[in-house]
């Protein structure tokens, strides 16, 4: 059964008190007791990010930091539960004390570093992209990878970006944020070819999407093949008739 959120929120009040006022109980478990309730009010306080919900966020993850100082993680979510409130100097400060208290952890830098991009610190942020990049036990180094494409693409930088995506595909061919991206910087670049090779690609190894299927309309589009075409549109209609892509297929007159 589980425990209901009003519970548990008692609950996380409650334990450090315990833990401080008993005459009984040894510095050891103490320091358990601490330690629960810190993981706890992370716990809660992801949730409540998660739903929306960033003033109690940044409350409980406040709580969490307090019992547990180290905690790289309870720090990066505060700085995006900051950024949500639209204050970025703390978030800045939260981002930043995340990587003082675990700077070999990819995930905290790769979030650091996503954040400075948003800021369009964008030097900054690939210095710690590709800190994340170089750790060894980064065994997701696609999605790092493609982060740093994507925020090379936003500074512009699209010769880095493209050198950043293809090297995600060496770390793994099917990855399809990496292969979407490079389809749209070739549509962008009107190099149409190599776009719907990515884009075949794409479709080989990843379920489709109504935004990626339209990019096959726009590349057969530019291409002059009216059958591909077709056959993009249709599949648009047919697996996402509700999708903004579908009403746009309609109303060309193509559906």
């Amino acid at each position: 059964m589980k425990v209901s959120e009003t519970v548990m929120i008692g609950l996380l009040m409650a334990v450090p008190v315990s833990g401080c006022v008993s005459s009984t109980s040894g510095p050891e478990e103490r320091v358990a007791d601490t330690s629960e309730a810190a993981d706890l009010n992370y716990q809660l306080g992801a949730r409540y990010y998660r739903n929306g919900n960033y003033e109690l966020a940044r409350d409980r993850l406040l709580y969490s930091i307090e019992l547990d100082p180290r905690n790289a993680i309870a720090h990066s979510t505060l700085g995006l539960t900051y950024e949500q409130l639209d204050n970025i100097r703390l978030a800045t400060a939260s981002y930043e004390q995340a990587v003082r208290v675990a700077p070999n952890d990819f995930e905290v830098l790769n979030t650091y570093a996503v954040f400075l991009c948003r800021q369009k610190s964008y030097d900054d942020a690939i210095r710690y992209f590709d800190r994340a990049i170089r750790i060894r036990e980064n065994d997701n180094a696609e999605i790092t990878l493609t982060n740093a494409g994507v925020c090379m693409m936003q500074k512009p930088d699209l010769v880095k970006a493209e050198s950043y995506f293809r090297e995600a595909l060496e770390h793994k061919s099917s990855y399809g944020e990496a292969l979407v991206q490079l389809c749209v910087m070739k549509i962008n670049q009107q190099e149409y070819l190599p776009a719907r090779a990515f884009l075949q690609r794409y479709l080989s190894g990843n379920p489709p999407s109504a935004s990626v299927l339209h990019l096959g309309v726009r590349i057969e589009d530019a291409l002059g093949d009216e059958r591909a075409k077709k056959e993009y549109e249709d599949r648009i209609l047919r697996e996402f008739p509700q999708s903004a892509e579908a009403r746009r297929v309609l109303e060309s007159g193509q559906g």
